[in-house]
């Protein structure tokens, strides 16, 4: 069975007490902090910057922390995360001038790195530097907002992707965020992907209802996850 691993995107989360938020999540099996950080210029929207990430270490959360970065450029902002204790840094080819270099700097700053494609985002940005990356994050929506449906033709890219990490039998995780349910895990798994983001997924559920527990939720994800590795 393949190594999944769940990431609740704390973009979802109730920032009052967002300590305590990640504290539970991960409490309930999750696998990964996914920190969402958007700039309000590569994307209509503006959220988190490495201050609230050096916050949750200072908190004691020790679980790896997945910094998605929504921002253009990037490369200024890399270090400020690496220092803050992101474990892995993930962006998007369209906001770097030199993706190599942004790799590179990524790695050098002690993290795992990773590109980031839009929905409409060729793959041809993998061709030339996929020894420099450590993961490969797939948007199964258009990237700014939480809460979107699920886009059906990421499976397809899923399944592209997924051959061309086996094909170079390098360690490479396979990321996908956007629209993850309890009803889709499974499809979305099937299809190649290893790590699954999920933002309104595990923290959107109404208040009083059973399913707000979170190792309820993470527990249902598991459930499903573990009907593709026993097909």
């Amino acid at each position: 069975m393949p190594d999944y691993l769940i990431a609740p995107s704390i973009l979802s989360a109730d920032f009052a007490c967002l300590g305590e938020e990640v504290d539970n999540v991960i409490a309930s099996g999750a696998d990964i902090v996914h920190f969402d950080v958007m700039d309000n210029h590569y994307v209509p929207n503006l959220t988190i910057g490495p201050l609230v990430c050096e916050a949750l270490r200072k908190h004691g959360v020790t679980a790896a922390i997945d910094v998605h970065l929504m921002v253009k450029p990037v490369d200024h902002i890399i270090p400020d995360f690496a220092r803050a204790g992101a474990s892995y840094i993930t962006f998007h080819p369209e906001a770097s001038d030199h993706i190599d270099r942004s790799l590179s700097l990524i790695r050098e700053s002690g993290c795992r790195s990773g590109l980031v494609f839009n929905p409409a985002t060729p793959l041809s940005h993998l061709d030339y530097v996929l020894d420099k990356v450590d993961m490969i994050l797939l948007m199964s929506v258009n990237p700014g907002f939480g809460g979107q449906s699920f886009i059906p033709s990421t499976l397809d890219k899923l399944r592209q992707v997924r051959r061309i990490i086996d094909e170079s039998g390098r360690d490479i995780r396979l990321e996908v965020d956007g629209g993850v349910k309890v009803d889709n895990i499974a499809e979305i798994a099937a299809a190649g992907a290893d790590t699954f983001v999920a933002g309104s997924g595990v923290f959107g559920f109404s208040s009083g209802s059973d399913d707000n527990r979170y190792d309820s939720i993470v527990a249902r994800f598991r459930q499903e996850l573990a009907k593709v590795g026993s097909c």
